[in-house]
């Protein structure tokens, strides 16, 4: 995957100047359309290590608007290896932007019910298919951990004293807290009501020498839920559009940017702290919206 892409954005706004916060984005982004942000860093090492292992199929989970579907389904094509996709739910009559982008991908899906979702070794066992390599939802684990730790190598790090992401699974964060120095405090932004239990898996993910890692997550900026987008969420982030040209998804990005200015006027941020917000891509789940109804 080529990086040269990824740049860095720096916000000016009147709520950071008057309490003397600096802001820069890392358009991870930018890096590809369909691969975009943190979803490639967290695929690296999996597909590395499936072709290690000589497995021809990927396999992994995801909802009908995941980012890791439509990425998997994508950088599997890419690496020669196939892919298949265990999908949340019943098969929809009208399937979803990601869902067709993936098979269009070559990705076989799978349907299940949430129930069955939710007992995901037992889908495991029932395939059986020792040719199958597989990735837990969203890229959870080490080895994700592992790929997104290199996020921060795109960036001078050194130069910032706080770096903000959101939070899905857990899997970025981790990687980012192992690939920070004890210089950086790492925020994350829960996109998910009430998900107390983070801590522990991203703790679960860290290395022994980064266990006793210092990292917060913030859980008061999810707009209801996991995927859900009010109207005033959909209005800041096209009001963030038309004054920044920083487009954000409603799952993700855009909570994450509200959090931060919420957090700088409320002053969480010391003066003369550098903060960097990790756009983590997830753009195409804004399909979802249909036209028009974001300003990009």
């Amino acid at each position: 995957m080529d990086l040269s892409s990824i740049d860095v954005q720096r916000i000016e706004a009147e709520w950071l100047i008057d309490n003397d916060v600096s802001l820069d984005v890392v358009r991870l982004d930018k890096m590809d359309a369909v691969v975009s942000g943190n979803k490639w860093f967290k695929l690296k090492y999996y597909l590395l290590e499936a072709q290690k292992q000589q497995k021809t199929v990927i396999a992994t989970f995801g909802g009908a608007w995941s980012n890791h579907i439509i990425a998997t389904a994508f950088a599997a094509k890419q690496a020669g290896l196939k892919s298949v996709g265990i999908i949340r739910g019943e098969k929809p009559g009208v399937l979803s932007y990601t869902l067709i982008k993936a098979i269009e991908f070559d990705m076989e899906l799978h349907y299940v019910s949430r129930d069955q979702y939710q007992r995901k070794q037992e889908i495991v066992t029932s395939f059986l298919n020792e040719n199958w390599f597989w990735v837990d939802e969203g890229g959870y684990g080490k080895t994700g951990a592992k790929g997104a730790s290199e996020i921060l190598k795109t960036v001078r790090v050194s130069a910032y004293t706080h770096i903000v992401a959101a939070v899905g699974t857990g899997t970025m964060l981790a990687g980012l807290v192992m690939g920070s120095t004890k210089n950086e405090s790492i925020i994350g932004i829960s996109s998910m009501k009430g998900n107390y239990s983070i801590e522990e898996k991203i703790r679960d993910l860290l290395e022994q020498e980064n266990g006793e890692a210092l990292f917060e997550i913030k859980h008061d900026y999810h707009f209801g839920g996991y995927g859900k987008h009010p109207e005033e969420l959909i209005a800041y982030i096209n009001d963030v559009y038309y004054k920044h040209s920083l487009p954000l998804d409603i799952v993700y990005t855009g909570k994450t940017f509200y959090a931060i200015e919420d957090l700088v006027k409320k002053k969480y941020f010391e003066a003369g702290s550098k903060v960097l917000m990790i756009h983590s891509g997830g753009l195409q789940g804004n399909e979802s919206l249909g036209a028009k109804v974001l300003a990009f």
